[in-house]
């Protein structure tokens, strides 16, 4: 099967000339792992960067893997020297939080893609429901460099399962680059689902009669969406630049995985954007529902207010104390105002109730 080392071979034969130099390698906490392929099986034993790539070019064949976790300049420094990096790559790899993006420089493939995972939450409250991260993947004939930000973005799982399948690694360099950009989509898709349950329970209610309206959670639901989806739309671009260049001179089996990828992606970015648009829906009828909640308060507080003024009228009349007033002699004009009072009273409720004020 053809590697992506033979698909340059002038680029390759250059490479294999350079001499490799021999720098201190990152800090235990910076590098993850380093790992030789020969033939699609990782050699037995621990090499670090320079070792791994001195072993690779002197038997002319395979790669070398290294992972980083958010390195320092000076450690990156120390690879870029190692695997001879374009100084633009180092910048992007020490800051995180990059737009993705795709690029090239000579024989090496830059791609840089935003990482995501679903924080588990109370739906009541405003906190935050999507973490983000970063992989930059650095992928030359001999060699693969992963450089991680953010806790939750580990790759451990991705190279378990290319150690398992020799006959994928047999791609070279590219068939890593293809398994993380698979496994960074599906973790896309997975958030997906898990916001898209989040969304169908603050609908569910909102328009349960009787409930309370949370405003505050569906705009901090929609704030991590559209945080969802500033990681997830832009990586589109990137991913139809390795499906379809053809300077890019990927194997024709990786290039297919890629469409694949490319399509799932599209799918995730097309329901990230459903998501938005029924947050934003959302929003308007919550808003609706607490306008008429506020509409009905109004109208019971305005059917009590005109129940309390009948009697409040009537004793304002009476208790003005002039000497010369109708009834005030009367034996009957006490309980007689009681009556009228109890009268007006009864019938403005009667009368709210069938109007459905109260």
């Amino acid at each position: 099967m053809p590697s992506l080392s033979s698909l340059h071979p002038s680029r390759g034969s250059r490479r294999s000339a350079r001499r490799v130099p021999r720098v201190p390698a990152p800090a235990k906490h910076a590098l993850v792992d380093c790992g030789v392929y020969i033939d699609g099986r990782r050699l037995p034993g621990r090499f670090s960067p320079a070792d791994g790539l001195a072993e690779v070019q002197n038997r002319g064949t395979g790669f070398v893997w290294v992972g980083l976790h958010d390195p320092g300049q000076a450690q990156m420094s120390d690879i870029a020297e190692v695997f001879d990096l374009h100084p633009l790559t180092v910048g992007d790899a020490v800051k995180a939080h990059q737009r993705p993006k795709f690029e090239r420089y000579d024989d090496t493939l830059v791609l840089v893609m935003r990482t995501v995972t679903y924080v588990e939450h109370d739906m009541h409250s405003v906190s935050e429901i999507v973490e983000t991260g970063e992989i930059m993947v650095c992928a030359a004939p001999d060699f693969v460099l992963t450089v991680r930000h953010g806790e939750h973005s580990g790759l451990s799982s991705v190279r378990k399962a290319l150690d398992a399948d020799a006959s994928r690694l047999m791609y070279g360099t590219s068939a890593v680059l293809h398994a993380i950009t698979d496994y960074v989509v599906d973790s896309y898709i997975e958030v997906a689902a898990a916001v898209e349950f989040d969304i169908e329970a603050m609908e569910e209610e909102v328009f349960t009669p009787g409930s309370q309206v949370a405003s505050a959670s569906i705009y901090q639901l929609k704030r991590e969406v559209v945080e969802l989806r500033r990681a997830v739309t832009p990586l589109a671009a990137p991913l139809r630049s390795l499906c379809e260049k053809p300077e890019l001179a990927l194997p024709k089996e990786i290039r297919r995985h890629m469409r694949d990828v490319a399509d799932h992606h599209i799918g995730v970015s097309e329901r990230i954007t459903d998501f938005d648009e029924a947050l934003s829906a959302l929003i308007g009828a919550a808003l609706a529902k607490l306008a008429v909640q506020q509409n009905t308060d109004m109208r019971k507080i305005s059917a009590l207010v005109a129940i309390a003024a009948v009697p409040t009228m009537i004793a304002g009349i009476y208790g003005m104390n002039f000497d010369n007033m109708p009834e005030l002699r009367q034996v009957w004009g006490y309980p007689a105002v009681l009556a009228v009072i109890v009268t007006l009273c009864t019938g403005l409720v009667i009368g709210f109730r069938r109007n459905k004020w109260l």
